[in-house]
């Protein structure tokens, strides 16, 4: 059962000797160095409803020469109460003996509702199993309170802090190698190798992730040439960021390659993959652009469907220019009401150049205009226009990483897909 404090000592606050600001306790003594250094905590929970173990706890933390700070609460409801600020302390002294909980079930309903705590359990001198349980069940130390003298005490409290920092960069570490392993995975799927039929044409494709590597986004394209000799290239960019976005990704390309191989063309195409959007998407908000192009195998024209994704880049010998095909809305933001037009460019030897908005929508400045934008990108192109096809994509890619080197990197994925036939010998 709780029991009242000390005379003049409010219940929930600390007791012990109190600390003034120069380092000196109240009884005009200077604390020791601290043994715990810059790694030991500034403040300790102590859980505690009995008041003689209190005050002892206090009496050998500043016997030990910490500068620790205790906080008490009288019961783990209390605790939990405190741990769930923001500047919540690093460390639980934890009794097994509360009025609201008691022995290894106090860990465990600590740990659930405060994970980043670090736990040294208090228990009685016949208790020593109990504290075995209590570190099996995710304490970090357990000390009987017959037993403690100050310097076992703050090393104790160190120690858990450490184990738990230990404990929690191992976690992190596990997460980021499978956070890695899904970025492969997802990678293969978004990021294809051409399926082609000859060696009359010519693909380079890079990928860039943005500044936030843990996951991809749902950028995507692919190639295909069908029986026919016709070469078929989509690129697509789904919104948002993460694995759900990236899987979707994922979805669409698949579902592009299997319909264009099933003969699927033009318009019915963004239509088809809308359904598939729709049916696999986690909410109504999300939404993808896409470009999809169709080249005849007698090299005259490319035709064009777009769903509200950024126009393309022409190349023809050193010249490059814009090319803004009309378009329909991107897929999934009027599900079923899209219309998609599909129109034909003549090529007379042209390459294409698709890419995703992440290529041209960095900011180079502070200000609101400060981005490199499409007139950006055009200028940018002219100027590597010289360039052969894996030279003049990677002259892009690295401009733009360059540009934002020092504002943290690309702010959004960037997908670059460089296509053509082949001149004929």
């Amino acid at each position: 059962m709780a029991r009242s404090g000390p005379a003049g000592v409010p219940a929930g606050l600390p007791v012990g000797i109190p600390r003034a600001r120069d380092g000196r306790d109240s009884r005009g003594s200077r604390a020791a160095a601290s043994p715990l250094g810059q790694s030991g905590p500034e403040t300790v929970l102590l859980v505690e409803d009995d008041d003689g173990d209190a005050l002892l706890v206090e009496e050998y933390l500043a016997l030990s020469g910490a500068p620790i700070e205790v906080v008490r609460a009288r019961d783990l409801a209390e605790a939990l109460a405190m741990l769930s600020h923001r500047a919540a302390p690093e460390c639980v002294l934890l009794d097994l003996h509360l009025p609201d909980a008691f022995g290894v079930d106090a860990v465990s309903r600590l740990l659930k509702d405060a994970p980043r705590a670090a736990v040294v359990v208090l228990t009685g001198l016949s208790e020593e199993d109990a504290g075995l349980a209590a570190v099996a069940s995710g304490a970090q130390e357990y000390l009987s309170k017959s037993a403690l003298e100050p310097q076992s005490l703050s090393r104790a409290i160190r120690y858990a802090v450490q184990r738990k920092q230990i404990e929690r960069a191992n976690v992190a570490l596990r997460e980021s190698s499978m956070r890695a392993e899904e970025n492969a995975r997802l990678e293969r799927g978004l990021l294809p190798t051409p399926l082609l039929r000859g060696d009359d044409w010519q693909v380079t494709a890079r990928y860039r992730p943005g500044r936030d590597h843990a996951l991809l986004g749902g950028d995507f394209y692919d190639v295909v040439q069908t029986a026919d000799g016709t070469v078929h290239v989509v690129i697509g960019d789904v919104s948002g960021h993460g694995a759900a976005e990236a899987a979707l990704g994922v979805c669409l390309r698949v579902a592009w390659r299997s319909f264009v191989l099933a003969g699927t063309r033009g318009a019915e195409l963004p239509a088809m993959l809308e359904q598939m959007l729709v049916a696999e998407r986690a909410g109504e908000h999300v939404f993808a652009t896409l470009t999809s192009l169709e080249f005849p195998p007698d090299r005259g024209t490319v035709k064009i469907v777009r769903a509200g994704h950024p126009g393309l880049l022409l190349r023809r010998g050193t010249d490059v220019q814009w090319c803004e095909p009309p378009y329909g809305p991107a897929l999934g933001l009027v599900p079923g009401s899209g219309v998609w037009p599909e129109t034909a460019e003549p090529l007379d030897g042209a390459s294409v150049v698709l890419f995703t908005d992440g290529l041209f929508e960095w900011k180079y400045g502070d200000g609101p205009d400060e981005r490199l934008g499409e007139e950006g990108l055009l200028a940018l192109a002219r100027k590597h226009g010289a360039l052969p096809a894996d030279d003049f994509v990677d002259a892009l890619i690295q401009a733009a990483e360059t540009a934002t080197a020092g504002r943290g990197g690309l702010e959004d994925d960037a997908a670059v897909v460089h296509a053509g036939w082949r001149p004929r010998t």
